[in-house]
């Protein structure tokens, strides 16, 4: 949705310089906002604007605090035909915020277009919905660990209406995999890709797949704004003869939708907000800190970790046997494989990929649905471990395990391709999400 923006002058009209910066905002931006009416600073009061711009400043700012004050959207400082802010406006951002009035003022036209994205997310959540399929949680497979978990809780969705506006619909997973047996056969035989990167997996699995994700396009089709859907796919893998990772896939391909492991709510509005305000490639997985020795160790049967220099700065990162799912269009190397987890049955699949080494910033929500945490990180390398719940994981890198142990609000954690550091604290700046950097 392209936010709207209400540009706001201070003088008692509009300057030369004013009508200037506002064409030339107008051409930066082309296509990307909706432009209201420009307005006096003493009418922006009360706008339902999703944020007001500033094009032109002058000594007029020191006048008008009070005027400033009363605007409750983002305030935007955007005064040079760059997409910048202004370098002579600095001194007056300072005496703004040191009264209370908090401006954005992006340093890069690149800058500009992430917090006109992240403006645009903020009016897609309100009014947004996400599906999560379960029936019987925590009482399926592993109900020692499933039931601690704040995603399933009712609280977890009530928040999610009245902090974020979004619309968490439950389903029935049993009713979706009745649907998926259902496919006509026809259909079923043209859904299958011709050509998709598989080893071992056959032609039983991948035809149950395909069911499942044509029972998960109809319900899309028919819902409304879904930004998100997830299924609890582990804890009740015995409704199914599948699990969804190439459903996933494919839906993210054809149609852009948010995938989410488990049904993890969380995990699932983070990785929308990350991909759609910064476009950098996100996914979940698993984290198992090098500190939580045999504790970790155990859960992926593995014998030991790699061996590195500082150990408690180095995280292993593993899900479902292997990195994780990661759509084809951002992997690096991407497989199809067999199930790893003795928890699914033995006519399912895992994806096999790998996002590229290097720079990579670990994102979460928190419980509390009003703060993004974000620890920045590097990808070292990946690991294999023969008969283990570990083929194919990757080992990070953090600056301080011990802290971010101490604070990390979740085992499941999006990955971020990149530093994303400063893109998320300016994302988060205009979202109305404080920014917590581990």
């Amino acid at each position: 949705m392209e936010p709207h923006l209400l540009p706001v002058f201070l003088e008692d009209e509009p300057a030369p310089s004013f009508d200037r910066q506002l064409d030339a905002l107008r051409g930066l931006l082309d296509g990307q906002v909706t432009w209201l009416a420009p307005v006096h600073i003493s009418a922006a009061s009360g706008t339902t604007a999703d944020a007001v711009v500033v094009p032109d400043m002058s000594g007029e700012a020191y006048r008008r605090l009070g005027e400033f004050l009363t605007i409750a959207v983002p305030i935007l400082v955007v005064t040079s035909e760059f997409g910048t802010v202004s370098m002579w406006d600095w001194e007056i951002r300072d005496f703004l915020r040191r009264r209370g009035v908090a401006t954005v003022a992006p340093t890069s036209a690149a800058e500009l277009e992430v917090v006109v994205r992240s403006l645009g997310v903020r009016r897609r959540l309100a009014g947004a919905t996400m599906l999560a399929y379960q029936d019987d949680l925590g009482a399926g497979k592993q109900p020692d660990i499933f039931k601690r978990f704040f995603w399933y809780e009712p609280a977890c969705v009530e928040a999610f209406a009245e902090r974020l506006g979004v619309t968490v619909e439950i389903r029935s997973y049993r009713e979706l995999v009745a649907r998926a047996s259902a496919i006509d056969e026809g259909r079923l035989e043209r859904a299958i890709p011709s050509q998709l990167p598989v080893s071992g997996v056959a032609r039983r699995a991948m035809e149950s797949a395909m069911r499942l994700k044509l029972a998960l396009t109809d319900d899309l089709d028919g819902a409304h704004d879904v930004i998100a859907a997830g299924i609890n796919c582990l804890n009740e893998s015995a409704t199914a003869d599948t699990t969804p990772c190439l459903a996933w896939n494919l839906l993210f391909e054809e149609r852009g939708l948010i995938w989410g492991c488990e049904a993890d709510l969380t995990s699932m509005v983070t990785k929308f907000i990350v991909w759609e305000a910064l476009r950098t490639p996100v996914m979940m997985s698993n984290l198992y800190p090098f500190l939580m020795g045999q504790a970790a160790l155990k859960h992926e049967k593995i014998p030991y970790f790699p061996e590195v220099d500082q150990p408690e700065n180095h995280v292993l990162v593993a899900h479902c046997g292997f990195f994780g799912v990661v759509p084809q269009s951002w992997a690096t190397e991407w497989t199809l494989r067999p199930p790893v987890l003795e928890i699914v049955d033995d006519n399912s699949h895992a994806i096999d990929a790998r996002f590229p080494e290097g720079a990579i910033t670990l994102v979460k929500i928190a419980s509390t649905l009003d703060t993004l945490t974000s620890v920045p990180a590097e990808l070292l390398h990946y690991e294999q471990y023969a008969n283990s719940d570990c083929l194919n994981g990757a080992v990070l890198r953090v600056e301080d395990g011990y802290r971010y142990v101490e604070a990390l609000p979740s085992h499941h954690a999006i990955l971020a391709v990149g530093d994303q550091t400063r893109r998320l604290e300016l994302a988060c700046s205009v979202l109305g999400l404080q920014f917590e950097q581990i």
